[in-house]
């Protein structure tokens, strides 16, 4: 059975499992800030599609893996003889350049992320200049990361499948000051249960990220369609059939974009250099989808959320409900605590101005609550 893993936030392991559950995944395994999963289908080239199709389609998630091998592990005999074992030469291409990016350690004898590291990386170029008959790999080509997780003396090998992180959709070339990542943006989304066809706002929106995430959702596009992906670059990618596999994955997604639903989404900031970037953002993302649908041989637009200048206190709500999620600045953007929890104070406006709507914030600050004047009713990091 194929298993793939998904680093994301501490905290929004059930979303993601939910989400991969929506996109016929099937979860099998959960760890703090990671979930396992496997494809539905068997097969080598529907494998690589439904590979293809989580980075692609996954919104929750920071990136996703291949998982070569689990083995018992205590020495570093252990862990060379087993990353050895990996047939490494059926996945890489001659010119490869092998990165052991990040080693994760917990209740092991193994206990040095750096040796674990060294160690890992002879084994798999010991594998590569064995298979290949060479002394030594050119390492011209493209970079391919690899991930450990060595937790009670069990190692858990991950091949990188996305390369640069999910949460680099390809919309956003200037984020601000302090910008929430589009992954965590997207988890917001989903603890807030929000619907498309209820009002959204974000009265904190910044670089733009919740409203463009939000409209990202709301019509059904598919958040990788701005970008490609480091599975692309395996020993199989260049075979007819998995490039007509990708196609087939974006035109799929492509024609699933919805342009038929009602979706009100809008932003606002007191600073006008910032709403220029959420602006430009939006459109990008915006333009992004809109490319794939011509593609796909439709000529439907989608509509951009919109920003406006304006201090929190000044709004009214619009409509009887709705939902507002923003990240409000917190003491390191504004560069002073005591200014931060002033304004948490001052915030208790938006429950007078917004009533009958519900509100989300997420902040690291733990007098928030104190300062806003309400208990929150969902809680994480």
């Amino acid at each position: 059975m194929i298993t793939l893993a998904a680093p994301c936030a501490i905290g929004a392991e059930k979303v993601l499992a939910n989400e991969l559950r929506h996109l016929a995944f099937t979860p099998v395994g959960q760890a703090p800030g990671r979930v396992t999963f496997s494809p539905e289908k068997s097969s080598d080239g529907s494998v690589f599609s439904e590979m293809y199709r989580a980075n692609l389609c996954l919104r929750t998630a920071d990136r996703v893996y291949l998982q070569l091998a689990s083995f018992h592990c205590e020495t570093f005999d252990e862990l060379f003889e087993g990353v050895k074992s990996i047939p490494w030469q059926d996945y890489f291409k001659k010119d490869v350049r092998v990165i052991v990016d990040k080693v994760r350690i917990h209740s092991s004898k193994l206990s040095s992320e750096h040796s674990v590291q060294g160690v890992a990386h002879k084994a798999i170029y010991d594998r590569l200049g064995a298979a290949w008959r060479m002394s030594i790999l050119p390492e011209t080509g493209d970079e391919m990361s690899v991930r450990i997780y060595i937790e009670n003396n069990t190692a858990v090998i991950l091949l990188d499948l996305s390369g640069k992180p999910l949460h680099r959709r390809g919309y956003r070339t200037a984020g601000g000051e302090a910008p929430i990542r589009e992954t965590l943006a997207a988890s917001l989304l989903q603890l807030m249960n929000w619907r498309r066809k209820q009002p959204l706002h974000d009265l904190f929106c910044g670089s733009g990220t919740i409203p463009i995430e939000a409209v990202l959702f709301a019509h059904n596009i598919a958040p990788g369609l701005g970008r490609s992906f480091s599975l692309e670059n395996l020993a199989i990618s260049d075979t007819d059939s998995i490039q007509k596999a990708i196609r087939a994955e974006r035109t799929a997604a492509a024609e699933a974009i919805r342009t038929d639903c009602i979706v009100r989404v809008t932003g606002s900031d007191i600073a006008e250099t910032v709403l220029v970037s959420a602006r430009a953002n939006a459109e990008r993302a915006c333009a992004i989808a809109g490319r794939a649908l011509q593609d796909a041989g439709r000529d439907d637009r989608i509509p951009r959320p919109d920003f406006a200048r304006a201090s929190f206190e000044e709004l009214a709500a619009p409509y009887t409900e709705g939902v507002i999620i923003s990240n409000p600045p917190y003491g390191e953007r504004l560069g002073d605590k005591e200014e931060a929890l002033k304004l948490y104070e001052s915030m208790r406006i938006i429950s007078v101005n917004f009533p009958g709507w519900d509100l989300g914030f997420i902040t690291s600050n733990e007098e928030f609550e104190t300062f806003f004047g309400k208990k929150r009713l969902k809680s994480g990091n």
